[in-house]
């Protein structure tokens, strides 16, 4: 079971994540959050395989701003996927200096999807805020090491 710090920490994540998502929300109007149906329909629609939906937090739509009603079906060919990455630690060189988690899947969405898949990295520190978005191919070029780790079930 997990502990309670370990839940506190999911909270503040969670808390991180949404101000980040309210912040591109507020700088950019190309941003949208797809919900769960969206999201599986995006993906299809796009040829992907099942099991991905979870692997990307919003959607990108290039040459227009997203209404209330999201997209409709002949916009998907021109949007990106983009999974989020929050911080409030002072990064004056985003996104240098950035540590974070992520998944096999997001890593084999962005390899699947290429250029049409981005990480956005956010730093919400209040003398550093600004957003990178960077294609999987990018992202590698700046990673100075990687490591694997077992999340495992019983």
């Amino acid at each position: 079971m997990a502990s309670e710090q370990s839940y506190t920490i999911t909270l503040s994540n969670n808390r991180t994540e949404k101000a980040a998502i309210d912040y591109l929300l507020a700088v950019d109007n190309r941003f949208w959050v797809p919900d769960s149906s969206s999201r599986k329909s995006i993906l299809a629609l796009l040829g992907v395989r099942g099991g991905l939906s979870r692997a990307f937090d919003l959607v990108l739509a290039h040459d227009h701003a997203v209404g209330e009603s999201g997209l409709a079906a002949a916009d998907v060919e021109s949007v990106t996927l983009v999974e989020l990455k929050t911080t409030r630690k002072y990064l004056p060189d985003l996104p240098r200096g950035f540590f974070f988690g992520a998944t096999q899947n997001e890593f084999d969405l962005a390899a699947e999807l290429g250029d049409r898949f981005r990480f956005c990295f956010v730093c919400l520190h209040p003398d550093s805020p600004g957003f990178c978005l960077l294609t999987i191919a990018e992202l590698e070029l700046l990673v100075r090491s990687k490591r694997t780790q077992f999340q495992i079930n019983l």
